[in-house]
């Protein structure tokens, strides 16, 4: 690719190092070099190319170009250079390598000069900058233009993905009043096993085998938790239990569950445009998903009005759908889903919401992020019916803290409750029996799962 010519050349006339830092020095050397390489490229020699022979043909002409001004880059400033300016041009600038970090979970971006990750759980500072809030902006910009999101003054707050499937949220003036938050929550492009969560002391080899065989034999569970308890990581691995001859449709804000079953209806919210017309919401996804003949419904996540279609769902025909909720615990779950029930636009009695929720939903799974970073399942309790005044419950496994030590790393144990299940000749029926003496009272022992094969 050929891409210089004695016009577009750049000056080679630059304030001396004595005149600004080394930093502001080389920054302005990209943006001049990034701009005369958009300005001297033809789009049209990059059709047919794949990502890796675009990167190639770009990092030549970069080359080219630095090669004028190469009394003021040393090799590895031009190579920092290079892989910056390729960056800039095909991807999302400055965060491009905490995107290709695998062991990044949670990009975090309050304004240009203010770009920290979450790693195993802790926050960590980063060097990263961008140049000014407007290039902050842009970047944004470009993300929610891939999914057909706007961001501006009229929309200041948008919900996004990447093509690798993380979750971007950006909030702009005039709501973030020192400029542009960023938030791109990452996902491992490689899914999770049970094994992996067992490894990591997430849960045991018992919460698991019951787990699976609730999904297997279409139970209606919940996942409930915080943010960045592990909720959509738990969900996504306990789907690929579902046998692969049913119809799944998926109803989501941004599009994150990765399901590999060959028989899946993938649907996504969308937005009002900028006449505030044109919103689908999650509660028109579902109502439309009844007609699309699914064998299991699974929500991302019930935050709203869409929870008593939800229910509805799991009692009329569509029984082993699965959805997620924020909540603290168990018990806060059912009473969140008493809430958004509320929220529907119904005037519905207490009883008849009690008797919807008791009826439609067997389990709920508690995640929690600890203080440690940590994540655990600390409940997974069984919901076995109503009466007027109250939905009735009861645990059957627990996480119990002990202590924490003075790095907020918390011990406990893993505990059977000693109730049996009340699902457990359900379960049998289906084919999917377990074992009544894991549910025996007591503490539970940590160890790689063995004999569970994952459909993931």
């Amino acid at each position: 690719m050929q891409i210089l010519s004695d016009s577009n050349l750049p000056s080679s006339d630059v304030p001396s190092t004595d005149q600004r830092s080394n930093r502001e020095r080389f920054l302005n050397l990209k943006r001049d070099i990034h701009k005369h390489l958009i300005e001297a490229l033809n789009y049209d020699s990059f059709g047919g190319l794949n990502d890796y022979e675009m990167r190639k043909e770009l990092r030549k002409g970069i080359e080219d170009l630095c090669r004028f001004r190469g009394d003021l880059l040393t090799n590895a400033d031009q190579q920092k250079l290079v892989e910056e300016v390729i960056d800039e041009t095909l991807g999302l600038g400055p965060i491009e390598p905490l995107l290709r970090d695998p062991t990044v979970n949670d990009i975090l971006i309050d304004g240009p000069d203010r770009v920290y990750v979450e790693r195993r759980g802790r926050l960590e500072d980063t060097s990263i900058h961008f140049h000014d809030q407007d290039h902050l902006i842009e970047i944004v910009q470009r993300i929610a233009s891939k999914v057909g999101r706007r961001l501006d003054e009229s929309s200041p707050m948008v919900d996004a993905r990447l093509e690798d499937g993380s979750r971007v949220n950006a909030v702009i003036r005039p709501l973030a009043l020192d400029g542009a938050l960023v938030s791109i929550r990452r996902f491992s492009q490689t899914p999770l096993r049970v094994q992996d969560l067992i490894a990591r002391g997430s849960m045991t080899k018992e919460i698991a085998q019951f787990l699976i065989a609730c999904v297997r034999a279409r139970m209606n569970i919940i996942v409930s938790g915080g943010t960045g308890s592990g909720k959509s990581t738990l969900l996504n691995l306990i789907t690929g239990f579902i046998p692969d001859n049913e119809r799944i449709v998926t109803i989501e804000d941004a599009a994150e569950l990765k399901l590999t079953q060959s028989r899946v209806a993938r649907l996504e919210t969308r937005p009002p445009n900028l006449e505030g017309k044109g919103e689908v919401t999650a509660r028109d996804l579902l109502k439309n998903s009844l007609r699309m003949r699914p064998d299991r419904i699974i929500v991302g996540e019930c935050r709203g009005e869409e929870a008593f279609d939800m229910l509805q769902a799991m009692t009329t025909g569509h029984s082993g759908s699965l959805t997620t909720i924020h909540a603290n615990n168990a018990r806060d779950a059912i009473r969140r889903l008493e809430m958004l029930i509320g929220m529907a636009g119904y005037d519905l009695p207490v009883w008849f919401i009690h008797e919807l929720i008791g009826s439609a939903v067997q389990i709920i799974v508690q995640c929690e992020r600890l203080p440690s970073g940590e994540r655990k399942i600390t409940q997974v309790t069984e919901v076995t019916g109503a009466t007027e005044n109250v939905i009735e419950s009861h645990d059957i496994f627990r996480f119990e803290k002990q202590s924490t030590d003075s790095s907020s790393n918390i011990s406990g144990d893993f505990t059977a409750t000693g109730i049996r299940p009340r699902c457990l000749e359900a379960l049998k029926v289906s084919g999917f029996e377990v074992p009544y003496h894991i549910f025996e009272e007591g503490k539970l022992v940590v160890e790689r799962i063995d004999g569970i094969a994952n459909n993931q």
